[in-house]
């Protein structure tokens, strides 16, 4: 069998990727292009860090040109690889859901650490946060609803890879239908205010998905809505926010009979998720 055709060096392909991305001002091109290099090529970053003279194939480097070009577009790395990591979780993602974001984790740690029976997830998209929940507390039921039938479609694929469909129930619907309780809502609603949009990044605005991102002139209409409705179907109530959102969304928990309102921070230190107890314990 012949030798496969060699197109370049590791450190060649990274290091034009690498450039290229930086000039179309991709926030990260190193990492994106290594990202990019590994699925290509089938290694992993180490490898690509201790072998920068190892031969790129051309089969591999037309696969790697192919996915720079996209990325120059900028779509986002986690759609052109169709999947992205939550927490132990490998997801697949794609257009038709948000990707998900380490902030959104805070509502997993909710979870964990409240340790409910039933919990309801509103806005699944990709399913991240529901299914990161049953496979982290196995004896937690989970409801997920979503008003995005595409949605959904992404989100029970990812419950069948991770098998995890009888332990996730997935419902197209804001809230369930039903007069059901449960001991957790989590939800991560659309909060981006129309003024804001400009402002995002392309691989924002241009890729994912709008409906699941803008929620009117001040980004609060969605979580208006949903507040007063989650009210009597669980005492705990845990949102994430924009920026800036926090004593607003207080302000609508409170008005809504939640007893007690506390912030929780992400990483960055902004107020990232809004915690309402109906009953104080």
């Amino acid at each position: 069998m012949a030798a496969a055709a060699i197109a370049g060096s590791v450190r060649d392909a990274l290091g034009g990727a690498t450039d290229a991305l930086a000039a179309a001002r991709v926030e990260t091109p190193r990492l994106d292009a290594e990202l990019l290099l590994t699925e290509a090529t089938g290694w992993d970053r180490a490898q690509l860090a201790a072998e920068p003279e190892a031969g790129v194939s051309a089969a591999a480097a037309r696969g790697f040109g192919e996915m720079v070009r996209r990325r120059l577009r900028r779509e986002p790395v986690a759609y052109i690889l169709g999947r992205k990591g939550f927490r132990s979780l490998e997801l697949m993602v794609d257009r038709r859901v948000l990707i998900p974001r380490p902030e959104t984790e805070l509502l997993v740690e909710l979870a964990l650490e409240l340790r409910p029976r039933r919990v309801l997830d509103v806005g699944t998209g990709s399913g991240a946060i529901a299914l990161a929940i049953a496979d982290e507390l196995p004896g937690c039921e989970v409801t997920a609803t979503d008003t995005s039938p595409a949605a959904l479609e992404v989100a029970r694929a990812n419950a069948e890879r991770l098998g995890l469909t009888k332990r996730v129930k997935l419902v197209e619907a804001m809230l369930p239908l039903a007069a059901e309780e449960f001991d957790l809502i989590v939800s991560n609603l659309p909060y981006v205010a129309d003024w804001e949009w400009g402002d995002l990044e392309p691989e924002v605005t241009e890729w994912e998905p709008r409906e699941a991102l803008l929620a009117g002139p001040d980004g609060l209409d969605v979580l208006r809505a949903a507040i007063p409705a989650a009210a009597g179907i669980a005492p705990v109530l845990g949102l994430e926010v924009g920026a800036g959102q926090a004593p607003a969304v207080a302000e609508l928990l409170f008005e809504a009979g939640f007893a007690t309102v506390e912030t929780r921070a992400d990483l960055a230190g902004i107020p990232r998720v809004v915690v309402g107890r109906r009953v104080v314990a």
